[in-house]
């Protein structure tokens, strides 16, 4: 049996196998898995937000920003052997935690956005995106196997699937 590797909120990390990688706590956040399906290596980022022009301190955190965190993701998969030919994605989370009566903010569609602003990168780098459980209003914790390529979701009240 591998390690289970544990990434943060606005963190990314890669794992070979027998080890696997999972994340917690996403609500609005969207974690996103990039794997190559031939060397077996995957790397998993815990989006927080659409795009890094949000950012109002200097140093920016890569990994938690939708357009910075994929793109380094792939950097880091391909120190492992991954080759962007044999790339795929798989995406969780960026559920609507909150309601609100009074009109739609777009600041408060953070997981919408979070989710579009996924699937536009991904879409840019080439990337095919293979499954997704997105949406809702729970907070998942997910978890990849880069070896049966599933991910497992657990969700709030909902039990738990494989995608």
């Amino acid at each position: 049996m591998g390690d289970v590797i544990k990434v943060g909120m606005a963190d990314l990390k890669v794992v070979n196998p027998p080890n696997t990688i999972r994340t917690s706590g996403l609500g609005s956040c969207v974690g996103v898995v990039v794997y190559d399906e031939i060397r077996l290596v995957a790397g998993m980022a815990h989006i927080m937000l659409p795009s890094s022009s949000l950012n109002r301190q200097g140093q920016t955190n890569l990994a938690k920003y939708a357009d910075t965190a994929i793109p380094a993701l792939l950097m880091e998969l391909e120190k492992l052997g991954a080759k962007t030919f044999s790339l795929k994605a798989k995406i969780a989370g960026g559920a609507q935690m909150f309601s609100f009566s009074t009109g739609s903010s777009d600041l408060m569609r953070i997981g919408p956005r979070n989710v579009e602003a996924v699937k536009a990168t991904l879409k840019d780098l080439r990337i095919p995106l293979i499954s997704e459980d997105v949406g809702g209003k729970s907070g998942r914790t997910i978890e990849f196997n880069p070896v049966t390529k599933m991910l497992h979701i657990r969700t709030v009240n909902q039990g738990t699937k494989e995608i």
